[in-house]
């Protein structure tokens, strides 16, 4: 596992640095903490007791995500379809190997992600969930075309590091694959990212921060159709994230036939951006009293 390092997060919780993105999978605050922050509470678990759930996890990583998820529909007796969508097996080898991670769960979340990494699939009689190895823009083709999620996770890597798993195209992709009343829901703030799902039909909300500071103004997004139903955990963007939408920074990552190297679909971008008549990111900022590093541009 050379491409990755284990680091350890502020909230005592394992994680890994990516050498091949230069990137961490978690942020600071912690795998454990941004999980439950960023993904879980904006779900509204609780919707879902003792009723049957769908959930789709795109980049499902060493899977802190799904298991959180599962964790709390486990206490719920809730029923689960699950697909997820990942690359790579050796992050959920290293979580599976790490005894501090696997004390963290319930014994069957445990039991669960054995089976994935053994067999793709478990199955029992309130679970029935399927890990589909494969790039994810070829993998959501691998999902039954009868499957629509109330929830569909996305945590990739950034945009900029990996840019397949947020094109136009790919986010056409997940939207097609939300129920009506469902949510998608992901760390990312990036103007690209937010313009794309509105210009697909959705209506975005930023998932509220701990602390709400001129750095750190957002915990991610959370996009559905038809309006705000009643969530403590979003908000309606403000005047500054709604600008955001009308710079350079929006213009969409695109990757026509799904089949793109990182480096040309950003290279097309930088282009798009540079003969754009948009207001120029860098004035946004400037008016907002943002630097290039916490503006999620």
């Amino acid at each position: 596992m050379l491409e990755f390092q284990e680091i350890r997060t502020e909230d005592g919780t394992i994680s890994l640095k990516s050498h091949k993105f230069n990137e961490d999978f978690h942020s600071s605050i912690g795998a454990l903490r941004e999980t439950q922050v960023k993904f879980i509470n904006p779900s509204l678990l609780e919707r879902f007791k003792h009723k049957k759930v769908r959930v789709l996890d795109v980049c499902f990583g060493l899977g802190y995500n799904s298991a959180l998820l599962f964790n709390n529909l486990i206490s719920n007796s809730s029923r689960i379809d699950w697909f997820a969508l990942e690359i790579d097996r050796n992050p959920l080898i290293f979580s599976l190997n790490h005894k501090s991670f696997r004390e963290l769960w319930d014994p069957k979340v445990i039991n669960i992600f054995e089976s994935l990494i053994k067999s793709n699939h478990y199955e029992d009689n309130l679970f029935n969930c399927e890990l589909i190895w494969a790039d994810a823009r070829k993998g959501i083709a691998k999902i039954p075309k009868d499957k629509n999620f109330d929830l569909i996770f996305l945590d990739g890597f950034s945009p900029q590091k990996c840019p397949e798993v947020w094109s136009l195209e790919f986010l056409s992709k997940l939207t097609n694959k939300l129920k009506s009343n469902g949510y998608l829901i992901t760390f990312c703030a990036a103007a690209a990212v937010r313009k794309s799902l509105i210009n697909l039909g959705l209506d975005i909300y930023n998932i509220k921060p701990l602390i709400n500071t001129s750095n750190i103004w957002s915990n991610g997004t959370l996009a559905m159709f038809n309006g705000q139903r009643d969530n403590p955990f979003i908000e309606k963007l403000s005047n500054m994230e709604k600008e955001h939408l009308d710079t350079k920074a929006s213009i969409p990552y695109r990757d026509p036939d799904n089949n793109s190297y990182s480096e040309q679909i950003i290279l097309r971008r930088n282009e798009e951006q540079l003969y754009s008549e948009l207001l120029s990111t860098s004035y946004w900022r400037k008016k907002w009293g943002m630097t290039k590093a916490t503006s999620n541009s």
